[in-house]
């Protein structure tokens, strides 16, 4: 049989020419989640609750209910879950060919090992572009912080004090640009939400949230081994679960890396 585009592929991945990374946390009841403030409701924590164990109740089988908020660990962001995208899509809505597509990885761990609050600029943007082309319609920009090496601690993770919780994001006129210049499908961070720890005092309040999901774009959060991927050149698949009128979900989030292209990786230099 001649040789197809899928067929291509699988064999690549066969022989280790293509390299699957998971760029997911783990999740369990100590994977760390958002501390909203009084008077402000938080959701549930991730837990297990054994229905049997090979037991009376099940005794040729294991399983469990799950218990989680929709935005707890790495998770997807849909429009509908602000404000202003409150007409937009549902989770389960969400078109699943805009599910996968080519990540943009700009490092920001030397800017935000200075500065925990810091934020990405246009200008941060724009050098980015410079070396590796405008960013591609339908790409996931990626930003790799340095984050994900305090995910073993919920304090370390969420770096709060008594003025707010300080984590890197995005700055108010970069998120609206991204949201509205750059036909991307969305941003995905190591933090524990796309916005910065501190962007609740923005204005406006949550500017990725803001922008990106009333302009139809998604928010991926709490990645893992960015330092892995090309600045440019990898898949990212995103597997949300398809929940009718959730706002997010829990995902899987996937890379594929051409091994055989020689890219650097974004850990080795390829920032902004």
């Amino acid at each position: 049989m001649p040789a197809t585009t899928i067929s291509t592929f699988l064999t690549a991945l066969t022989t280790g020419d293509l390299e699957v990374i998971d760029l997911t946390t783990p999740l369990s009841a100590a994977t760390p989640a958002l501390r909203l403030p009084d008077p402000f409701a938080n959701l549930i924590d991730f837990s297990l609750e054994e229905v049997s164990a090979y037991n009376e109740p099940g005794p040729f089988w294991r399983h469990n209910n799950i218990h989680t908020g929709e935005h707890i660990g790495t998770h997807l962001d849909a429009p509908v879950h602000w404000i202003t995208g409150r007409d937009g899509d549902d989770v389960s809505q969400i078109p699943v060919e805009r599910l996968i597509g080519p990540a943009a990885v700009l490092d920001l761990t030397a800017q935000v090992a200075d500065d925990p609050d810091y934020l990405l600029t246009i200008a941060d943007v724009e050098r980015w572009e410079t070396t590796y082309g405008q960013l591609a319609d339908g790409a996931w920009l990626l930003l790799r912080t340095g984050w994900e090496s305090r995910g073993g601690s919920e304090a370390e993770f969420l770096n709060a004090d008594d003025t707010g919780s300080h984590t890197p994001g995005v700055a108010v006129d970069c998120a609206e640009w991204l949201a509205t210049q750059r036909q991307i499908t969305g941003l995905g961070v190591e933090t524990v939400g796309v916005d910065a720890g501190l962007a609740g005092g923005f204005d406006p309040a949550f500017p990725v949230h803001n922008h990106f999901l009333g302009n139809d774009k998604y928010g991926l959060t709490s990645l893992r081994n960015l330092g892995r991927l090309p600045a440019t050149g990898a898949l990212i698949v995103v597997s949300p679960l398809p929940i009718v009128g959730g706002t997010g979900s829990p995902s899987r989030v996937l890379a594929v890396v051409d091994k055989a292209a020689g890219n650097e990786t974004a850990g080795d230099g390829a920032g902004a």
